[in-house]
């Protein structure tokens, strides 16, 4: 049985969230098999691009109630955050629906888009994936849409407006900066998602 399984949605990051893993010292598959991600210890669901093609190569792969159906722990990363939540202004598209919030265009109060770059954390929450994190902390983000706070909200950032940067509900979890991208810093929420037990 595979520990941790990056499920192939197609997308561009997926390289580079293999390698992230490997640098903890943890081996991963990459897949797009319905049974091998059952059967999987932990899940990570990365993305890149726009919700509408995302979903629709979930759907074509037939991985949406696969997704929807896990008990183990789901990390979403950056688009793959937005997808866990009910439905997305890009492309006007329903999502999956795990964590009930709405992914809107970010509200960048005159702030060039996309918000690209280095940023820190606020209203970070005792959950054992911030374990370590502080508000002095920088992590790289890349997006146009967001996610308003909300109760499921572990930590927010602010870019104009504050916008969930981290949420989680039960078993799933979605952080909108790139984690692979982030560095030691990056790497601590890896290891917290690896060491998390439900």
């Amino acid at each position: 049985m595979a520990q941790l399984v990056i499920v192939d949605t197609g997308c561009a990051n997926i390289s580079s969230v293999y390698f992230a893993i490997k640098r903890l010292g943890v081996d991963a598959v990459i897949s797009h098999n319905a049974k091998i991600i059952k059967a999987a210890a932990k899940v990570i669901l990365p993305g890149v691009g726009t919700a509408h093609n995302a979903m629709a190569k979930l759907q074509q792969a037939e991985l949406i109630s696969t997704l929807q159906s896990l008990q183990q722990p789901l990390l979403g990363i950056c688009l793959g955050m937005q997808m866990l939540n009910r439905d997305s202004m890009e492309g006007n598209v329903a999502c999956l629906n795990l964590i009930n919030g709405d992914v809107l265009p970010l509200q960048s109060a005159g702030l060039r888009l996309p918000h690209m770059g280095w940023n820190t954390l606020c209203d970070i929450s005792s959950h054992p994936l911030m374990t370590g994190f502080t508000e002095q902390d920088y992590l790289y983000f890349v997006h146009s849409f967001a996610v308003a706070p909300s109760q499921y909200s572990l930590a927010n950032c602010e870019y104009g407006t504050k916008f969930a940067a981290v949420i989680g509900n039960n078993n799933v979890i979605g952080a909108q900066f790139h984690p692979e991208r982030s560095g030691k810093t990056g790497a601590r929420l890896l290891h917290n998602f690896l060491e998390w037990q439900l």
